[in-house]
């Protein structure tokens, strides 16, 4: 890069995106930050902090002595994020807006606002890594694998990547407060946030009722038993273990007092939790099961489409490693793919709860390849 080439940060109000505005400043770099504004319909200080955030990043910018913009993408976010978000919930299945978000808002809509401010390069506070080999582009983890955000990149494309900066990506989350408190940067401490950015950390079910038409029924048990009523198939999850209404149902059919619902023992046999296994949208049932690794809740393969691979084109057929959810290991499979632009896993090792809507994202290594997004487990 030219000596004080511009690159355009999206600063967030957290402690990693500035981090990220300070280093490149610090590396020579015309440094312009956006503050992107994704949500209006109720931004209140208690669950959407977006008020407080841009405060916090306006904040940092002063410290650092670069200009900010705020930008709103709330209209772009609710039709091609929020929609989605949306559909598949109605469908049955459990989409993940952060993975949308950034392929169609932090990468997109950003990225062609920072073009037309003219910068050569935009910079995120992502832990993820670009690197560039033999002309093309490869999309690598986070150093500090307890932070890596590779998951939930892996739809970028080659035009993208080649235009994307991630400066704490070589740095473990430790340092990048440290260097925060060492530069006097006011939001060195913040809590990092963990909520879906138009939910925040209110109460899932909650927002969702908003949106999506209650349509109770039976909860029945492996044995085909009814011992509890949902509240709506699209609510639950997966694999999903609180809120469900039952936690004194036992196995034998025995219902124990009302205060021992929702109670998660993690004893054994009949006091086992109960966890959701499996949704049946034909008849409006959720099926649950007792015990972590009921065989209910494994998979050894798994069906995906959607497909959308970092180098341009699948990767060829053969063994990787994989994750059908955030902060899993990565777990070995072989991936075969179809016509269609769908493909398939395999796993050596059984899967637990594999959730249709959920991306699978294949690694080599540390190279994140690209991933689609789940569509039948078996």
């Amino acid at each position: 890069m030219k000596a004080k080439s511009r690159v355009v940060v999206g600063l967030s109000g957290g402690v990693d995106s500035a981090v990220s505005a300070h280093l490149l400043k610090a590396q020579g770099y015309e440094v312009v930050a956006i503050f992107m504004k994704n949500w209006e319909d109720d931004d209140d200080d208690e669950y959407c902090s977006s008020r407080q955030d841009f405060l916090d990043a306006a904040s940092v910018a002063d410290v650092l002595g670069i200009e900010i913009e705020h930008v709103n993408f709330a209209a772009e976010y609710k039709d091609r994020v929020f929609a989605e978000f949306l559909r598949e919930y109605q469908a049955g299945r459990t989409p993940n807006p952060d993975v949308l978000c950034n392929a169609e808002i932090k990468f997109k809509a950003f990225l062609d606002h920072a073009m037309r401010l003219g910068a050569e390069k935009i910079a995120t506070g992502h832990y993820a890594r670009v690197r560039e080999n033999e002309g093309r582009f490869e999309l690598l983890k986070g150093l500090d694998d307890t932070k890596d955000q590779s998951y939930f990149l892996h739809r970028l494309t080659q035009q993208q990547l080649s235009k994307t900066l991630f400066p704490v990506g070589e740095l473990r989350k430790s340092e990048v407060r440290r260097i925060a408190a060492e530069i006097g940067l006011p939001n060195a401490k913040k809590k990092d946030s963990t909520g879906i950015c138009f939910i925040g950390e209110r109460p899932f079910r909650e927002f969702l009722n908003r949106y999506i038409v209650k349509e109770p029924g039976p909860i029945k048990d492996e044995n085909g038993r009814t011992i509890g009523q949902h509240q709506g198939l699209s609510f639950y999850t997966l694999g999903q273990r609180q809120g469900l209404g039952i936690g004194g149902v036992k196995r034998k059919g025995r219902e124990n007092s009302e205060s021992t619902r929702d109670r998660a023992s993690s004893g054994s046999g009949d006091h086992e939790p109960w966890y959701v296994a499996r949704k049946d949208l034909e008849k409006n049932t959720l099926w649950v099961v007792q015990g972590h690794d009921h065989p209910w809740l494994q998979s050894l393969a798994l069906d995906a489409d959607d497909a959308s691979w970092v180098a341009g084109a699948a990767p060829r057929e053969g063994e990787y490693g994989s994750k059908t959810r955030y902060r899993q290991a990565d777990a070995p499979c072989v991936l075969a793919r179809d016509a269609n632009g769908a493909f398939h896993l395999d796993f050596p090792q059984p899967q637990w709860a594999v959730t249709p809507g959920q991306s699978a994202v294949l690694y080599d290594g540390d190279v994140c390849l690209g991933g689609g997004v789940i569509s039948a487990k078996a």
